[in-house]
């Protein structure tokens, strides 16, 4: 495999620095060769460099010295230092100095590839966390704080600056943990209200009374302990935009009173006569499915209807997984300030892991693991020993392998036979409870039940031991089904 890369090679032995240039050159890299310290630092300033190879004991400037300068120059070049056995020492000086490792002769190819390796790796990861931090300093100056460059996440900026001017109503959907209140804040800063107050209203488990004197304030006397008249929080938003967090936790009656909010512009004081005109936008957010809620009774319909003018869905981390590097550089980056721990990176094998889980708990949770990380690390490098249990060992569903005869096969009779079979796994694993089987699929109930209709798949074993329709008569095989293949198994580690 032919590498790239510039290395400058600096060492007074003519034939050390013969030896090094053909082992690197037969390896694709680019070398410049200098005989002493001041040559090579005249080369470092004229050819941007990817790496070095400075020899510890030189005439004149020796390796240390030829260290510091090359730091002075980029801070980030990767320099590894050549010593003779009996001078480790001045070795293991220039890596408390910034060097990034050591040699010592006689030394073996093989060695020195796999150091030079691994420091342009390094270098190739520096360049690349330069680039997050910029695309987040980006990301975060126009969209709150909001991470993310795969094509999903596009979608929800695009959506943002288009929704943003307008005076809609926004309803924001996704799983807890996916950053909801960040796309709210979004949305209002880049609106023509954001020099305007930003109100978030934690909807919560609040009582309807003391829900309604929060958002709408209240006269004296109102209830008992209202000894003064409070304004509400859709005072404090006037001209600006108001954020109901979890708004399918609110009561019946308080939403009957949201909606001529939204209607009309207007409210009445908790116990008070008096309507009070207000100019607010609201934005709405919610991890619960509002139509299933509606249909239960337990949401309004027509409040429904008034807060789907403009829905924003963000996507779950484990559907967009090439931002994991992305949130995690940002993450590294923001607990690494906090407990002072500069320059802070994943292993290959840390990020591995990342990638690999399917976080269930979403952003918040992959900001978790690496706020702790950061936390107990004892070094600049953060290893897969530094991922919580839960994260490395996590279940791993491994799709089976098929042989495709020569005669072909159906690709849509392999895939309905993969997904019923798997549909029947899972409801066997939640003892028949569709809904508990929708949890762990992460699928809505209603879907759910859906499929289990359109593939047939009868009444499943409960826990305790009773279907939920043993008296129905099983039914006579039927023999193989055209396009069917042997059985497989889905297996978890």
């Amino acid at each position: 495999m032919r590498r790239t890369g510039t290395i400058l090679v600096i060492d007074d032995e003519d034939i050390m620095r013969e030896i090094l240039e053909a082992l690197l050159v037969r390896e694709g890299y680019d070398v410049r060769l200098a005989s002493s310290g001041e040559e090579g630092l005249e080369l470092a300033r004229s050819v941007p460099l990817d790496a070095a190879i400075v020899d510890v004991m030189m005439p004149g400037m020796d390796g240390i010295a030829v260290l510091g300068e090359l730091k002075k120059m980029d801070d980030d070049l990767p320099v590894v230092m050549i010593t003779a056995f009996a001078s480790v020492e001045n070795a293991i000086v220039a890596m408390k100095q910034g060097a990034f490792d050591y040699i010592t002769k006689p030394f073996k190819n093989d060695e020195v590839l796999v150091v030079m390796r691994n420091a342009l790796e390094r270098r190739q990861l520096m360049a690349e966390n330069t680039a997050l931090r910029q695309n987040l300093q980006f990301q975060q100056q126009k969209f709150a704080g909001i991470i993310g460059r795969s094509a999903r996440m596009k979608q929800v900026f695009d959506l943002i600056i288009q929704a943003a001017p307008s005076r809609s109503t926004i309803l924001i959907t996704g799983e807890s943990g996916t950053g909801k209140e960040l796309v709210a804040r979004a949305i209002h800063s880049n609106s023509q209200r954001s020099g305007r107050s930003f109100v978030t209203v934690n909807s919560g488990n609040l009582p309807s009374d003391l829900l309604e004197s929060t958002l709408f304030g209240h006269v004296k006397g109102a209830f008992t302990g209202a000894v003064y008249p409070k304004k509400g929080l859709c005072d404090m938003a006037d001209k600006g935009s108001i954020f109901f967090d979890e708004i399918g936790n609110i009561p019946l009656e308080t939403q009957a009173k949201l909606l001529r909010v939204m209607q009309e512009r207007e409210f009445m004081r908790l116990g008070g006569m008096e309507t009070i005109k207000v100019d607010v936008r609201i934005i709405a957010a919610t991890n619960c499915d509002l139509r299933q809620m509606v249909e239960d009774g337990r949401f309004r319909e027509d409040l429904f209807y008034r807060l789907h003018v403009i829905n924003v869905y963000l996507p779950p981390l484990r559907e967009r997984k090439e931002d994991i590097p992305l949130l995690a550089a940002h993450f590294l980056e923001k607990y690494g300030e906090e407990n002072r721990k500069t320059g802070l990176e994943l292993t290959g094998d840390a990020l591995d892991l990342l990638m690999e889980y399917n976080w269930p708990g979403n952003v918040r949770e992959l900001e978790n693991v690496i706020e702790r990380a950061v936390v107990l690390s004892s070094g600049p490098r953060i290893d897969s020993d530094l991922i919580p249990e839960n994260v490395r060992s996590s279940p791993q569903f491994h799709i089976p392998r098929f042989v495709v005869p020569p005669e072909g096969i159906s690709f849509k009779d392999v895939i309905t036979s993969v997904e019923k079979r798997l549909i029947e796994s899972t409801l066997d694993a939640a003892g028949g409870v569709q809904k508990k089987a929708a949890e762990l699929l992460r699928i809505k109930p209603t879907t759910l039940n859906e499929m289990i209709k359109r593939y047939e798949i009868g009444p499943r074993r409960k826990k305790d031991g009773k279907s939920e329709e043993d008296e129905r008569p099983e039914r006579p095989s039927s023999g193989r089904q055209r396009g069917a293949f042997p059985a497989t198994e889905l297996t978890r580690d």
